[in-house]
């Protein structure tokens, strides 16, 4: 009697569970691996990153850092595991960064979520503010800034969200140091993205989550009339 019920409950929690489709998106796989309390620099055209492809202009590299690096008195953890990325590297541009290429189904609503780091120490060189640009095949997302005051002896993380409808049958998601030439701190972690189904439900069409609880009405109903049958 309780069986088909608990398929219900199960097929709902399928719905709700949806799967990160980014690869290493806290930049725990490198070639070379990150030593703890170290950095590795990667430049333009590396796959080093595992999944990720580092862009840029020639000259310019993006550095993964260990959770353990310290420098000049700030601490630099990262949001999850023991890496993260620092979009600045050591040659300060607005041109670096990384990109990384997913299916995607057209017309499906995607949302991405990832991290940005900053810390507030412009004497160290680290700038006051972090900002990522993000594009979708080319198209901007927008300028995501963090602009903690308060994160002076270590930086701090702040979460970000952005959807987006998918135009083709695969997405490149690119991430771009944003931030002055003067700020050599611009951290980047933890990033996902989940397909959330078509944007646009046609008319007279239920979506998964009513369907499955009309099924859940339908059964209990059922239950309840053999109880009373019974």
């Amino acid at each position: 009697m309780y069986r088909p019920l608990l398929a219900v409950f199960i097929a709902l929690a399928g719905v709700e569970a949806r799967a990160d489709l980014i690869t290493n998106g806290s930049f725990e796989s490198t070639t070379p691996a990150v030593g703890a309390g170290t950095f590795v620099l990667f430049t333009p055209g590396s796959t080093g990153v595992t999944g990720w492809t580092v862009v840029g202009a020639a000259g310019t590299n993006i550095g993964v850092t260990s959770t353990t690096f310290t420098q000049s008195g700030i601490s630099f953890s990262a949001q999850n595991g023991s890496n993260e990325v620092d979009l600045t590297g050591l040659t300060n541009r607005d041109t670096e960064g990384l990109q990384q290429t997913i299916a995607t189904t057209i017309g499906d609503s995607y949302t991405l979520s990832f991290f940005v780091a900053n810390v507030d120490s412009p004497s160290t060189g680290f700038g006051v503010t972090s900002t990522v640009d993000v594009f979708a095949n080319g198209t901007s997302l927008g300028a995501f800034t963090n602009n903690c005051t308060t994160c002076t002896t270590s930086w701090v993380w702040q979460q970000f969200s952005d959807t987006f409808t998918a135009t083709s049958a695969s997405t490149t998601l690119t991430f771009l140091n944003g931030d002055p030439t003067n700020d050599n701190a611009n951290g980047l972690d933890s990033v996902s993205l989940v397909d959330n189904g078509p944007a646009t439900v046609p008319a007279g069409v239920p979506e998964p989550f009513s369907i499955v609880l009309l099924g859940s009405g339908l059964l209990g109903l059922a239950g309840w009339r053999r109880l009373r049958s019974a």
